[in-house]
């Protein structure tokens, strides 16, 4: 750390980000991998990947869209993930882990999110993976929400820690578990009551917005998500838990691009895209609870520490400036545009492109 003016941190991780593939991933890599060193990518493509070797060539495709220079000097290494299924082998989940190419695997109940269809509808079938990533710790991570159609969308997290979660963890106490984009209140005070094993990610977005950023005024598109944005009182949790310091908590974007067309219709896809200015709302975020001080914990150790890897040598330098910074509304993909999260106020911080080298 250094004066208020300036922050120098290591260099970032994202522990849940979106890359999409084709057309989408050609435009959105470069921003996605210009200020951070790792990231958890997820494996919800169509079709999903749930084999090794479907995930060692999204990983190569992965590859091929960064930049030969990364912004800063550092590495862009994406960590790849197994979308389970009720058929998945847990023999190639724990060849992929002893190979060092499957860093987690990926639990959707089938129907929660975009393309989660092929995902999970009974629990117990899926058993024998967990059993066997609990013996060689390789982490579940978890989109905790119910899809029973009576469960309130606003209230299918806390009903997922309830009827889903709480249970699994008692089955496998020794499976380490990552409840991914936490938005509740209740998401919170679960993982703060687990001794071990039980990490949280925390979005960029949901730091920032509550429902009433969504629906007040006339329905913004560009800000539907899922998990749903909740009540202002959940989001000031979210905001005391990343900023308290807390190792259990980290970031993880949940960086979700559509293009334009995508989002603004009838039926309009849940995500957005926060990579650009990630570092910019987070910093401002945590200028204003006073906790500078935490940033490079949430979004550059605590990750780290949890999966058990060094953090990145690296830094980066973020600067505040006098007048505001200027992003682009929209980013161009030859599949038509892609709007960029405009967390509603204006941005002082900005990533300077001549970071630090490593140590």
């Amino acid at each position: 750390m250094a004066l208020s003016k300036e922050l120098i941190l290591r260099v970032p991780d994202d522990w849940h980000l979106h890359l999409r593939d084709g057309a989408l991933l050609q435009a959105v890599t470069p921003h996605s991998s210009a200020h951070f060193g790792r990231a958890i990518i997820m494996p919800n493509l169509v079709p999903p990947v749930v084999t090794c070797e479907q995930a060692a060539k999204y990983r190569a495709r992965i590859l091929q869209a960064v930049p030969h220079v990364v912004s800063g000097g550092h590495v862009f290494d994406p960590q790849m993930t197994l979308y389970l299924t009720q058929g998945t082998d847990p023999d190639d989940v724990a060849a992929g882990a002893k190979s060092g190419l499957i860093k987690a695997v990926k639990l959707y109940p089938a129907g929660a999110t975009t393309n989660s269809q092929s995902g999970v509808s009974d629990i117990e079938k899926t058993y024998p993976v967990l059993e066997r990533m609990s013996e060689i710790g390789l982490p579940l991570l978890v989109h905790g929400e119910v899809t029973d159609p009576m469960v309130d969308i606003f209230d299918r997290e806390a009903a997922f820690i309830e009827t889903i979660l709480d249970p699994l963890r008692r089955r496998f106490p020794l499976l380490r578990v990552v409840m991914e984009h936490v938005t509740t209140s209740e998401g919170i005070n679960y993982v703060r009551s687990q001794s071990s094993g039980l990490a949280a990610t925390l979005t960029v977005h949901h730091l920032i917005i509550n429902r009433n950023s969504l629906l007040v005024g006339g329905i913004k598109p560009h800000l539907y998500c899922l998990p749903i944005a909740k009540r202002e009182a959940h989001r000031l949790a979210l905001v005391e838990a990343a900023t308290s310091g807390d190792k259990r908590f980290f970031l993880g974007t949940d960086s979700a691009p559509h293009v334009d067309a995508a989002k603004e219709a009838a039926c309009g896809c849940a995500g957005m895209f926060t990579s650009i200015n990630t570092m910019s709302c987070l910093a401002h975020v945590f200028e204003n609870e006073n906790a500078l001080n935490n940033l490079e914990k949430f979004t550059s150790l605590n990750g780290a520490a949890f999966y058990e890897v060094p953090p990145n040598d690296a830094r980066i330098r973020l600067v505040r400036k006098t007048d505001p910074v200027v992003f682009p509304a929209k980013i161009e993909s030859t599949d038509g545009p892609v709007s960029v999260f405009n967390p509603g106020f204006d941005l002082f911080w900005q990533v300077e492109q001549d970071a630090l080298a490593h140590d």
